[in-house]
């Protein structure tokens, strides 16, 4: 895996929204701590623009985003939100000179396409907090301070409570994965994820718990969890409906859906929609280990 590098200060990240609208005024934080720590901050034609629940039209998002990944004075390339609308360009963007220049590209969501399709050029990219984490305050700095240290070079490292529903375990492998929605909606296309060997990780918003048991059929039957190093469950924030509902809790389906696999699995680990949410690198060897103790995620 090629490892874009690290950031300097003084360089420039891109922000750019490649889905859907965010205004302008809630990416001034954003734009304010990073101009703190020391970058510059170059804005994309699509922050704060609109058409329909878009940032702009296809076109327009496309050219932003191409834009960004072509320009050699862009370090890092940070989206600004998720949303919906990622899948409807990626098909056309153009990675040849991102190929020769590899910058880091950040973002969480829907972002999940970006990122999958980094991947099958063989390249590193972030899973992490976009615009709106930055103005949560005390409450968000641990996260934007995770996103620094891996822009940074610094080496991560996570510690977290044990979890009943946990698979005990230790495993090193490389670390891939993102939204479920987004995982199932990719399988079938080029820039599907490869699980073979990895270690997945998931995360979810705002579904219904039936869809969720749907999403998990979905990526079992194509094979996703047949032949993973490991599994590691994030949030499942913001559902619709009631775990009573369906009868069993985001977790519990989960649960039922890897149970028949031996390979170390955690459950909630603070990758999510909200808070908490750390950094970390697609496509970077993780070491992770499961045990009674609690869990710990670290770069290998």
């Amino acid at each position: 895996m090629i490892q874009p590098s690290h950031l300097q200060q003084g360089d420039t990240i891109g922000i750019v929204c490649p889905s859907g609208y965010i205004p302008l005024e809630k990416v001034q934080v954003c734009i304010q701590t990073l101009e703190k720590w020391g970058y510059q901050v170059k804005l994309g034609k699509t922050v704060g623009a609109k058409k329909d629940s878009f940032s702009g039209t296809d076109t327009e998002r496309t050219a932003d985003l191409q834009f960004m990944l072509d320009d050699p004075s862009v370090k890092a390339i940070l989206c600004a939100r998720g949303g919906y609308g990622a899948s409807r360009i990626i098909g056309s963007m153009n990675f040849k000179v991102f190929n020769e220049q590899p910058k880091w590209v950040i973002g969480f969501s829907d972002i999940t396409v970006l990122h999958a399709a980094i991947l099958k050029e063989n390249c590193m990219s972030i899973h992490g907090p976009m615009a709106a984490a930055f103005a949560k305050g005390e409450e968000g700095e641990p996260y934007i301070q995770s996103l620094k240290q891996v822009l940074e070079g610094e080496k991560t490292k996570y510690k977290i409570p044990a979890h009943a529903m946990n698979n005990l375990g230790s495993t090193k492998a490389e670390l891939v994965g993102g939204n479920l929605c987004i995982l199932a909606h990719l399988i079938g296309s080029k820039n599907a994820i490869d699980t073979s060997g990895k270690i997945l990780f998931l995360e979810d918003v705002g579904e219904y718990h039936y869809n969720i048991d749907r999403l998990m059929i979905q990526c079992k039957n194509a094979g996703l969890f047949d032949h993973l190093a490991g599994l590691v469950v994030g949030g499942f924030t913001d559902l619709k409906d009631a775990s009573t509902d369906f009868g069993a809790t985001a977790y519990d389906i989960i649960k039922e859906h890897s149970s028949a696999y031996t390979y170390p699995i955690c459950f909630d680990f603070p990758i999510s929609h909200g808070l908490p949410n750390y950094a970390i690198k697609q496509g970077q060897e993780y070491s992770l280990e499961v045990s009674e103790a609690g869990v710990c995620l670290q770069e290998a």
